[in-house]
């Protein structure tokens, strides 16, 4: 079932019509839990040593793995701090804090990396996570992102497990003026077939696909989404074009295991970080990068429709140590 629902143009949405304040100042708030350990504590624990010494960087390994840096990439981030602080004949202990931002300005500059749309027509991209990671949601601000660079496009309602789900999209896309594809029962592959079918047959530039919320321990809901991939890829030779993780910044550490997960079983082309919203463990973000360059293609502050923005590893060491 194809729902289209033109949006009122003169009632908008009151989220888009709210002042942004600055992207770095919205990123920094949203950081403010991980900034104010990091940052805070590491200007304390810098202030009150008088040299550079092996006691530091232990304190500093220490500050880092509390922040949900991880085990790889605290060690990486030493390492480069360690060598950095010896060529450049760095003696004051105040500029390691500019020498390990720059490190992890190096750290997540390879999976800083946008998402173009372009090379396919439909691009079809696979959207997953657990539930309550904020996907659906993310869908519809994906879905405003790229209207908003002239894309067509469409909506497919694959969460066939939840109604709620379902429902919501179709929020979104009278939110977006975006047709959904949306079948009241029936297999997640099957919608998404019949999605593809209708971008293809429509000229759409944009095809996001929503996949039911699992738990990476859910093995039967993980073979549905693999079912779903294969079917795409039948339908569609190269598709899905991109296959994105949604995650919560607020599950720290435990963040990587699900990115190992989906990984293993779909092969994931790109990550979005959503609920930044001031209680979120953002160091986690370079446990993920150490472990495997994915890019990460947005993070999300907000719950408004604007309040997902591209990522970008210089905005984001700024926002935790600035």
């Amino acid at each position: 079932m194809l729902s289209f629902i033109k949006r009122d143009k003169s009632n908008p949405n009151p989220d888009e019509s709210k002042s942004s304040g600055g992207w770095l100042s919205r990123l920094r708030e949203g950081l403010s839990a991980t900034r104010g350990k990091l940052s805070g504590q590491l200007s304390v624990l810098l202030g009150r040593h008088v040299k550079i010494d092996e006691w530091l960087y232990e304190e500093l390994e220490t500050l880092l793995l509390s922040c949900d840096i991880g085990v790889a990439s605290t060690e990486y981030l030493l390492e480069q701090a360690r060598t950095r602080a010896a060529r450049e004949r760095i003696s004051d202990p105040a500029d390691l804090k500019r020498v390990l931002k720059d490190s992890l300005v190096d750290l997540l500059t390879p999976v800083s990396k946008p998402l173009l749309i372009a090379g396919a027509k439909p691009f079809v991209m696979l959207v997953t996570g657990v539930n309550g990671s904020g996907k659906t949601t993310s869908i519809g601000k994906l879905a405003k992102f790229y209207q908003s660079q002239g894309h067509r496009l469409m909506l497919a309602a694959g969460d066939t497990f939840r109604a709620a789900a379902v429902e919501q999209l179709k929020t979104w896309g009278e939110r977006n003026d975006v047709p959904v594809i949306a079948q009241e029962k029936g297999d997640p592959a099957a919608v998404v077939f019949d999605a593809v079918q209708s971008a293809q047959a429509r000229g759409i530039d944009l095809l996001i696909a929503d996949t039911a919320g699992r738990l990476p321990t859910q093995l039967h809901l993980m073979d549905e989404l693999k079912k779903v991939k294969r079917v795409v890829a039948r339908v569609l030779p190269g598709a899905p074009h991109e296959v994105m993780l949604v995650l919560d910044a607020n599950t720290g550490q435990n963040s990587l295991s699900q990115v190992k997960a989906f990984d293993d079983a779909v092969d994931l082309t790109g990550l979005t970080i959503t609920k930044l919203d001031g209680t979120a463990k953002g160091g986690a973000i370079a446990a993920i990068a150490r472990y495997k360059p994915i890019p990460v293609r947005f993070v999300g502050v907000g719950e408004g429709i604007d309040d997902l923005r591209p990522f970008d590893a210089n905005e984001f060491a700024s926002a935790l140590f600035e």
